[in-house]
């Protein structure tokens, strides 16, 4: 008996070992406004959905189209897209994944109510999804969409249900889906936490059980690094980030960021919220004219910016991509920074004496961004405006900003997977029949740039494509200052040694992509 006890006690440690590499803790900047992977197009949404649900096809961590539900796929003609389904896909409660839950969740996604940021922008060119053998699928979309497939990878596929509510999904009684995870437990502002799912058709992920913390101070998160509260971390402050990867008790991972940090500009409104003369009384809306909103530009230190405030954790930005993105024009290199020729480009419009603005945006949301939104004001207040700040937790701002609270706002923006995705968000004039310009918060509107735009999104051929997203940027930023690009993130993500995770240039923290050292 007492060998029997002694072996007992000897096993404890080593199943608690066991269970603890099966584990995988993650800090992060933030939870899910909501379970229902079709309430929001929002990056940090989108992510915690890829862990209990798929995509047709999704996108790895360069974004590169790999399978996920549809095996292969091939381009039928200009208007018609032929995916093969995987047979072995299942929903985690044993059903399989059929044509019907595919048509279903494509008229779903860009229509539940409320959204704060809706998926129709990737929903509205699909005009059917026809079943043309027994795994066999045809999207047909209205006119000509090379983006298709990448717009798509961002919409989740859920068993087709009537009456489906996003309460639905936060209550956890819709959570049933075919991805590698199936959700445990989940309240607002508490984690998320994750078990594996026995009937995933893919590669299990290396870990069993994933708890998801929201710890919105990044100061916070890494000092739960530290103390051993956390496997890995995400949104790493750069100086902290300079120390972990030198300290052996860590291992870091980094990936340039396809994200645009910018400015919008409220170049629709005669009248602006948060713009006034100096002494208080109302005025016509300054930003409606090009010369102003190209003051702005130039008056921002951008290099100032990516060196001090972010630390070197940045690339200064002049484009809406990344230079080598698809779409991207070498010409357009950032603004260089000049105070006094924007002093002079606000006289030329009217405003010798400048005038008071509010600069808006998160403080929880990007990295250091109320630092940021500071150092704007700061630079504005050197050529003669009365520059204040007001930064709000990203939920509020995020609800603000969609409202068209601001006059001009602190952003950032992921193209998907090209710069045409920019301009068709951000740049094209607001249209809800087209679906475009659906995040276009200045609604700026320049009917030219518009047709441009329109004829790159139907472009099969991508030559063509290209020239013409080069030509609308150009028209956008250069001629227009449409809104203010600033710089593009360094994603970063900082574990415990013995955890890897492969970094992403969409910002996204999976949990499948980490792994267990050897």
């Amino acid at each position: 008996m007492k060998r029997l006890l002694l072996a007992a006690l000897l096993t404890l440690p080593l199943a608690a070992a066991a269970q603890d590499r099966a584990a995988l803790r993650i800090g992060v900047e933030a939870g899910p406004t909501s379970l229902d992977p079709h309430y929001a197009s929002l990056i940090t949404n989108i992510a915690y959905a890829r862990h209990v649900f798929q995509p047709l096809v999704e996108q790895d961590a360069r974004q590169v189209l790999r399978p996920a539900i549809a095996r292969s796929w091939r381009v039928v003609d200009d208007t018609t897209w032929e995916l093969e389904i995987n047979p072995d896909a299942r929903f985690s409660d044993g059903r399989p994944v059929t044509p019907e839950d595919i048509a279903f969740s494509i008229a779903r996604a860009g229509d539940v109510p409320n959204s704060p940021s809706s998926f129709r922008y990737a929903t509205r060119p699909v005009a059917a999804v026809e079943q043309v053998g027994p795994h066999t699928i045809r999207l047909r979309t209205h006119s000509p969409f090379p983006l298709l497939l990448n717009q798509l990878a961002l919409v989740m596929v859920v068993p087709k249900r009537d009456g489906l509510t996003t309460a639905a999904f936060n209550d956890g009684s819709a959570m049933i889906g075919s991805g590698p995870y199936r959700l445990v437990s989940w309240q607002p502002g508490q984690p998320v936490r994750y078990a594996r799912n026995d009937a995933f058709a893919g590669a299990a992920p290396a870990f069993a059980t994933v708890e998801f913390r929201p710890i919105p101070n990044a100061g916070a998160r890494v000092a739960a690094l530290q103390a051993g509260d956390v496997d890995l971390v995400e949104i790493v402050p750069p100086e902290q980030f300079a120390r972990l990867r030198t300290n052996a008790a860590f291992t870091t991972a980094e990936s340039p960021s396809n994200r645009l940090i910018f400015l919008t500009l409220d170049s629709g409104r005669e009248e602006s919220p948060h713009i006034r003369v100096p002494d208080g009384a109302p005025l016509r809306n300054p930003l409606r004219d090009a010369r102003v909103r190209r003051a702005l530009s130039i008056a921002i230190n951008r290099e100032a910016i990516v060196s001090r405030t972010l630390q070197g954790q940045a690339v200064a930005a002049g484009d809406l991509g990344p230079a080598g993105y698809f779409g991207t024009s070498p010409d357009l290199t950032p603004p260089g920074y000049d105070p006094d020729a924007a002093r002079r480009l606000l006289a030329e419009a009217g405003f010798p004496r400048g005038f008071t603005v509010q600069v808006n945006g998160p403080n929880d949301r990007y990295v250091n961004d109320e630092q940021v939104v500071q150092a704007i004001a700061q630079f504005w207040t050197r050529i003669g405006l009365a520059a204040s700040v007001e930064v709000k937790p990203r939920g509020v701002w995020l609800t603000e900003a969609a409202q068209l609270r601001y006059s001009v706002n602190l952003a950032g923006f992921s193209p998907n997977p090209e710069v045409l995705g920019m301009l068709e968000t951000q740049i094209h004039s607001w249209n809800t029949t087209l679906g475009l310009g659906t995040a276009n918060r200045g609604r700026f509107g320049n009917p030219a740039i518009d047709a441009i735009i329109q004829r790159a999104r139907t472009t099969m051929d991508d030559a063509e494509r290209a020239r013409l997203t080069q030509d609308a940027t150009r028209r956008a930023l250069r001629d227009e200052t449409a809104l203010i690009p600033l710089y593009f993130q360094v994603n970063t993500w900082a574990m415990r040694r013995g955890v890897t995770y492969e970094a992403r240039t969409d910002e996204m923290t999976l949990a499948f992509s980490a792994r267990r050292a050897e």
